[in-house]
């Protein structure tokens, strides 16, 4: 037998492709049911979404003021925000308010969450209150803290006067009204991080807790090295949803101060409105709005790069002290 026979012989037979299964009549139904079902959030995010995104881009081109006829000027709207005072003094008040709310917001939705993370059946109760300013509207709330924040009869500063402390005149002074603001929106808005932080707790292993006690770990020790590494994902996501809902606040300002006094609580949400509804300069407005999303995005681009889901595992490996337990650390 020759080589070239014996090398045909021994050769592997080339594989057959695996014979592909027939689309039976109900998998066809099925995917053409659920591609149905897509559509219809997709025309909808089409029509409310993409598309006033389109309009508002054109629109940020031109002198569009509704009343009148409208003039294209391209980039005079973007190049005139650069010399706009105004804008920045907006835009300081909003990155003001996000320094004070997202670190606040983030302790108080996480401290609440661990808390209430009990099976007592109190905690349900607590749950439901703690949550039912999220679903109250803006300009009840905004009443009830307003008369909470009164200088002279205001329930907070009444509790001040019992310890000797003057309170300020909050939402009258101008170094005082931003906190006023940060104080109400927290309040308001802490039971839906809450309950996030809560699904998050609710999903660490109970396992790493009892290694952490069998081992000696403290309560500080097991929240710093067992609790703050599981929730990395968690704390990202609620995070990313402060950072955005902080540079898009405006209910709070527009009720309980109108962007005072001194025009220290204009946010930039609020100056767009001034100038879109107030001034009827639309092509500016949307050109603003343009900016403030460019701002939002770069500010979740560097949140997601502090806060890197896939880096959970490397904070978990780090090196800890001797009385933190090993088994936790090597996890």
């Amino acid at each position: 037998m020759t080589g070239a026979a014996v090398a045909t012989a021994t050769a592997p037979a080339p594989r057959r492709a695996p014979a592909q299964r027939p689309v039976s009549a109900t998998a066809r139904q099925m995917r053409r049911a659920g591609w149905w079902f897509l559509a219809v959030p997709l025309a909808l995010f089409v029509v409310f979404m993409l598309l006033p995104m389109g309009m508002a881009a054109v629109i940020s081109l031109t002198d569009y003021a509704i009343i009148g006829d409208t003039t294209w000027v391209g980039w005079e709207n973007y190049a005139r925000i650069w010399d706009d005072a105004f804008f920045w003094t907006a835009l300081r008040n909003t990155a003001r308010y996000t320094l004070m709310y997202v670190p606040l917001g983030l302790v108080v939705a996480l401290g609440t969450a661990l808390l209430l993370n009990r099976s007592y059946r109190a905690v349900r109760l607590f749950r439901t209150l703690f949550y039912i300013p999220v679903v109250s509207s803006t300009v009840a709330t905004a009443t009830i803290w307003y008369w909470l924040l009164n200088p002279q009869k205001g329930l907070l500063n009444v509790a001040l006067g019992w310890f000797g402390i003057d309170g300020p005149r909050w939402l009258y002074d101008s170094q005082w009204a931003m906190t006023a603001i940060v104080l109400m929106s927290v309040w308001a808005g802490f039971g839906t991080n809450m309950i996030i932080f809560l699904g998050g707790l609710q999903g660490v292993p109970g396992d790493l807790y009892e290694a952490a006690r069998l081992d000696g770990a403290n309560l500080w020790q097991q929240f710093r090295y067992v609790t703050l590494p599981s929730l990395t994902r968690t704390t990202f996501l609620v995070s990313t949803l402060l950072i955005i809902g902080a540079f898009q606040v405006f209910d709070q300002a527009y009720v309980l101060t109108k962007g005072g006094p001194g025009n220290s609580t204009v946010t930039m949400v609020y100056y767009i409105y001034n100038k879109g509804f107030g001034s009827l300069e639309m092509g500016y407005a949307s050109a603003l709005s343009f900016v403030l999303f460019l701002i939002i995005l770069v500010f979740s681009l560097i949140n997601a790069r502090l806060n890197r889901p896939g880096d959970s595992g490397r904070v978990r490996r780090r090196r800890v002290p001797a009385a933190v337990p090993s088994t936790v650390a090597a996890r």
